[in-house]
């Protein structure tokens, strides 16, 4: 797991940022959760625009997509197509099982869609394999592309 792993949850439930905040703090994950509850501020997090311009690119994105302000299909499709976030893995999660937004979804480039559990203890065991796989199994993608980087010696 990355030492300091950043995640962006863009959600507009703060019962379900609460739930997720705590899951993660009791499943020991080292580093932070940042969250914003709408579209356009989660547009102005990830292109660091006021307010969020110390902002830092988060390693992994949970996305819902029934947001205020700009829908989470049209910021997935934002993401997906900027050469310098493309890269951030984008976990759709939705109270949807509408088909549509599956489909849409997963067209957008998304890296998997999760049903948002009704039941508290469902919701705390998704988050749980949430941290399991995206940050204990997945190799994150580094902050900036390696080769830009100066080539150092293996």
């Amino acid at each position: 797991m990355p030492k300091d792993v950043h995640i962006l949850l863009i959600e507009d439930n703060l019962g379900d940022v609460r739930l997720i905040q705590e899951t993660f703090r009791e499943a020991q994950v080292k580093g932070q959760i940042e969250y914003v509850t709408d579209g356009l501020k989660a547009s102005a997090y990830l292109y660091q625009e006021p307010p969020y311009q110390h902002a830092v690119r988060p390693d992994l994105i949970l996305l819902d997509l029934n947001l205020p302000r700009k829908d989470g299909r049209e910021l997935l499709v934002k993401i997906k197509q900027n050469d310098n976030l493309k890269q951030i893995p984008v976990l759709v999660l939705s109270t949807s099982e509408d088909e549509a937004d599956i489909w849409k979804s997963y067209e957008a480039h998304a890296n998997c869609y999760l049903k948002k559990p009704m039941n508290f203890d469902e919701f705390y065991r998704l988050i749980q394999a949430i941290e399991m796989f995206w940050l204990q199994k997945a190799k994150l993608p580094p902050q900036q592309n390696p080769s830009t980087l100066t080539m150092g010696t293996h």
